[in-house]
């Protein structure tokens, strides 16, 4: 359903779900969404009664996707018609697919002229949207629609020379995005379908000149979807300037920590604090820790390596091959507790993760909410744990109620049976060990890559490899 000329005033259509009836404190910071006479589609039971490709059907059989999530069942229909979507749910709730179905399906049977994309997914981040790609290959393969990704850490001319071949559906950062296009290798004209994914993210990083001087170059009157797991003022101007007449669909940012995840304050002295640290990291599985500092995360990863813990920090100040191979080592287990800053709070996918500790509590409930959401992803069970000194206690108190939590709260010490019972801590064996650098391995990689030239760099390129499709 193409849109016509776009009207002054917005109206919401607001789908009736979970978070319209979260208590006041969960949306105290959330802006308000008026009430609007057209109302959204009704929802779907399955992915048979939506109006989608085949291909698209077949593909989602084949990857063991069976029932669609609560916020895919609520969007796809609004998002099939062309209508513009407004969806908020929480991290790993499904969103890729909500949109990405759609806007697959919206494409198919269409074909990119070189450098001119036909749909575009910006994300905060190289991980989401290394993410957002791996979950959408076998669905665009499925339709024979061809792919870019453009992110800031690799290769430019590389990234230039994809779009020179063609590419329907363009996922990106908007640094590297709005470098593309100055350098000429890249137009939106043609842009009709354009995905804001984490779009509170990337107001909270300061990207909103970036994505409105992007979000003003596509082609007008296309359609706009934007999700997000929290909604606040910073999103709001998104909403207004850019979304026409948008359905809301939204999905309790928090539910899933209801029904899924618990939540537990461990408070500790700061003399024991970094003893309680080691022993958690020590336990029989993988956890990712997260600190506020680059420097704090570097630390903390020497201090657990010598105790006996096979640690990694991931971090901002980290390359991306370097990055790559530590998630991968993470992924496989040669890594079982990974330090990190909040640049792995978002887009970072790891299957059956049940635990997340706040080493350095996070600086706001959005941080908290996504920071926890690596865990208890897609309907999984898990815990986040937060380490709270005495002089934190009042602003981890403030936080939980503004994120409509109630957490356990404890008093602990390392060793502790508590502690154990919570975390599944342990005394670590305090023999030192040693993780492979992933630096060595990104220098062989970039070299082979300098001596050898891909076949696939010689035709179209297209999603290769595929993921769980989860949000």
């Amino acid at each position: 359903m193409p849109h016509g000329t776009r009207p002054s005033h917005r109206r919401f259509s607001h789908s009736p779900t979970k978070a319209s009836r979260q208590p006041a404190a969960r949306r105290q910071n959330d802006f308000a969404l008026p009430a609007s006479s057209t109302p959204p589609l009704p929802p779907v039971a399955s992915f048979a009664e939506l109006e989608m490709p085949a291909a698209l059907l077949s593909t989602l059989t084949q990857q063991g996707v069976t029932e669609p999530f609560a916020i895919q069942a609520s969007t796809l229909p609004d998002a099939l018609n062309g209508r513009d979507v407004l969806g908020r749910g929480r991290t790993g709730s499904g969103k890729t697919l909500a949109f990405g179905l759609a806007m697959l399906a919206r494409s198919a049977g269409r074909r990119a002229e070189p450098r001119r994309p036909l749909a575009l997914v910006l994300v905060p981040t190289r991980e989401l949207a290394q993410q957002v790609t791996d979950a959408l290959m076998p669905y665009a393969q499925s339709l024979r629609l061809r792919s870019a990704t453009v992110v800031g850490g690799v290769s430019i001319s590389r990234q230039a020379a994809a779009l020179n071949r063609g590419a329907e559906i363009l996922v990106a950062t908007p640094g590297r995005l709005t470098d593309l296009i100055n350098r000429g290798a890249c137009s939106l004209e043609h842009v009709r379908i354009t995905v804001l994914d984490e779009a509170d993210q990337m107001a909270d990083m300061g990207f909103l000149p970036q994505v409105t001087a992007l979000l003003d170059q596509v082609a007008p009157g296309g359609q706009r979807m934007l999700f997000s797991a929290t909604l606040d003022r910073n999103v709001d101007r998104l909403v207004q300037r850019f979304l026409t007449d948008p359905v809301v669909h939204s999905v309790d940012p928090s539910a899933g920590a209801v029904t899924t995840m618990e939540h537990h304050l461990l408070h500790v002295t700061e003399a024991d604090k970094h003893d309680a640290t080691t022993h958690i990291a020590a336990r029989d599985g993988r956890v990712i820790m997260f600190v506020d500092m680059k420097h704090a995360a570097d630390r903390l990863t020497r201090k657990l390596l010598s105790s006996g813990v096979r640690a990694a920090a991931l971090h901002g100040g980290k390359s991306q091959p370097q990055r790559n191979r530590t998630l991968e080592q993470f992924r496989t287990g040669d890594v079982s507790v990974l330090v990190a800053t909040n640049v792995a709070a978002r887009g970072i996918h790891i299957d059956g993760l049940d635990l997340v500790v706040n080493v350095d509590p996070p600086n706001d409930h959005k941080d908290y909410l996504h920071r926890g959401g690596r865990t208890a992803r897609a309907g999984e069970s898990g815990t986040v744990v937060t380490l709270v000194l005495p002089k934190q206690r009042r602003e981890m108190d403030r936080m939980m109620a503004t994120a409509g939590i109630t957490p356990h709260s404890a008093r602990v010490r390392s060793g502790d049976a508590e502690l154990n019972r919570i975390t599944g801590a342990r005394t670590p064996s305090g023999v030192p060990v040693t993780i492979p650098a992933p630096a060595s391995e990104g220098r062989r990689a970039s070299g082979a890559a300098r001596n050898r030239r891909p076949a696939r760099n010689r035709r179209p390129q297209r999603f290769a490899t595929t993921e769980r499709a989860g949000g």
